[in-house]
């Protein structure tokens, strides 16, 4: 019994320090553009059935009402990525776009692969085509559009459209329309870091569209989505998690206890 007492509370301890990994990393981007806080959810294990419900009782004839099981532990059954919006963080810039409501901006690399990101930094490369802004990569907005080097009053309309005029000329040129992706499960998607997100068979395909259109949100120029993670839960999550890992230390040493005691025994 106490074995069995050890290794279950073995798993309730592994379980709340994977906990408490998924809340280090929220913390840790309380601050990262886009970002969206992940919860870990958890399941209990197998049961040990030493006498099942309604099986009928030899010497009354009658159903037995209930049984008799044992739990063996919990288990990690899923992450799951919350996708509510975080505040606006009004920046000024003239390339900082936010999207207010469903939808994900599409990026493009040099491999063709496409990613989906709520973080709507973007600069101009060398060749005057929008990119996300990366340290290691940039990645084309999809679909392309082009900036050129002399282009004044760039402006964004909630409905995605990038209008700039030239230098020397009143009249505003359009240099083409946003479009965003949604999907049926989100929570399917693939979260491969740099606030990139990747479809998955679990996600479905990507649904495209326009911003202010069908069940896409508009677009904001001059400013970015903020993390969505708060810091006062996260530390309230973070107590919980801990003493949940005390209590198992706890059990854990009562079953320690327990077989040090039956090994104690003498025989007189």
């Amino acid at each position: 019994m106490s074995l069995r007492t050890m290794n279950t509370s073995a798993t309730g301890m592994e379980a709340n320090l994977f906990q408490l990994d998924v809340i280090a990393n929220n913390l840790a981007n309380a601050g990262t553009t886009g970002f969206k806080r992940s919860r870990a959810e958890f399941e209990d294990l197998f049961y040990e059935h030493f006498k099942l419900p309604g099986v009928v009782s030899p010497a009354t004839g009658t159903e037995t009402p209930t049984g008799i099981a044992l739990g063996l532990g919990t288990n990690v059954r899923a992450t799951q990525v919350d996708f509510r919006q975080g505040s606006p963080n009004l920046t000024g810039g003239t390339l900082d776009f936010m999207i207010q409501g469903e939808g994900f901006f599409q990026v493009v690399d040099s491999s063709g692969a496409i990613a989906y990101t709520r973080a709507g930094t973007f600069t101009p490369n060398a060749s005057g085509d929008l990119v996300m802004s990366s340290a290691n990569l940039g990645r084309l907005l999809e679909p392309n559009i082009n900036i050129p080097a002399n282009a004044t009053d760039i402006t964004v309309s909630v409905d995605g459209q990038v209008s700039y005029r030239e230098a020397g000329n009143t009249t505003l040129t359009n240099a083409g329309q946003i479009s965003l992706a949604r999907f049926i499960n989100p929570e399917g998607l693939i979260q491969g870091g740099e606030n990139l997100y990747f479809a998955s068979d679990a996600s479905g395909s990507p649904i495209t569209g326009f911003p202010d259109t069908e069940a896409f949100g508009t677009i904001l120029q001059g400013a970015l989505e903020s993390s969505n993670v708060e810091p006062v839960k996260e530390l309230v999550d973070l107590i919980k998690t801990q003493r949940n890992v005390e209590l198992n230390s706890e059990a854990l040493k009562a079953g320690d206890q327990m077989l040090q005691l039956v090994n104690n025994l003498r025989r007189f």
